[in-house]
């Protein structure tokens, strides 16, 4: 009588093989909803802004205070140079990736805290995962939240297919929030105007890139491809955020004009 209830597909997700590839592909065709449409998912970075201290931080929340009432933001923090050196001690400390996960979590955390006081005159709350179902409740009430970036792999953490720094950081913790909640943009806040096929820092000779999709941009074997590598791949096998973009939040307006959809810094974008 129970199964009367339940439509084709749905007998067969509970009857059937979930490994078969046929019923996996089926389960693609019902489209998922969007939750947050409306909201923008900002990350801040670590070690390329808030490790800056005030001189980077303080004006680019002054910008931040000036948007909330104009855009809904979920606001994510990177770990940076205090994760990295948290993970250069786990490693030769003979600590497996799924502990070095857990060491850079608590990093973005702190980085999270701070900037949560650095707002408390604009009454953002601070959340953590197990929060997020109420995510839509802080949003209408405040129009912004603050998380740590790192995603609650923690222990449950993947190895990398090389080396033991954890694959999947602060900036794939931020873009699985914009995809699983649909949010009207991924933007990344970096030190840099975007995405250059070399160092800028370094290279003098290294050329900006405005946009450029997942694979080109895989194809190019650059160094440093601005975001985690886990990102792009996530980029092509997702349904609702399948372009990011990232800024160079030194500049004033530079992140008031991103969330305003202006083509300021690099877009890249699944093909």
């Amino acid at each position: 009588m129970a199964n009367e209830l339940l439509t084709k597909l749905g007998e067969a997700l509970v009857t059937g093989d979930l490994t078969n590839e046929s019923l996996l592909h089926e389960t693609k065709k019902p489209e998922t909803i969007q939750i947050l449409p409306t909201a923008n998912v900002v990350k801040i970075g670590g070690q390329s802004f808030i490790d800056r201290g005030r001189e980077a931080v303080f004006p680019l929340l002054d910008e931040l205070k000036q948007c909330i009432p104009h855009h809904k933001m979920i606001i994510g923090t990177g770990a940076g140079t205090r994760a990295r050196h948290a993970y250069s001690v786990g490693i030769d400390l003979g600590m497996p990736t799924g502990v070095l996960s857990v060491l850079g979590t608590f990093v973005s955390m702190q980085n999270a805290r701070m900037l949560h006081y650095l707002l408390a005159d604009q009454g953002i709350p601070f959340i953590e995962p197990v929060q997020f179902p109420q995510l839509p409740l802080y949003l209408a009430e405040r129009q912004a939240v603050i998380f740590f970036g790192m995603p609650p792999y923690t222990f449950w953490q993947r190895n990398p297919a090389i080396g033991r720094i954890p694959p999947n950081r602060t900036d794939t913790g931020a873009y699985l929030i914009s995809e699983v909640f649909a949010a009207k943009s991924m933007i990344y806040v970096k030190d840099e105007d975007g995405l250059y096929t070399a160092d800028p820092k370094k290279d003098r000779n290294a050329k900006f890139i405005p946009k450029i999709s997942t694979s080109e941009l895989k194809s190019m074997n650059l160094d440093d491809v601005v975001v985690e590598r886990a990102v792009l791949d996530m980029m092509e096998h997702a349904e609702h955020q399948r372009s990011i973009q990232v800024i160079n939040g030194l500049k004033s307006g530079n992140l008031t004009k991103a969330l305003n959809g202006e083509d300021v810094g690099t877009i890249i974008y699944a093909d």
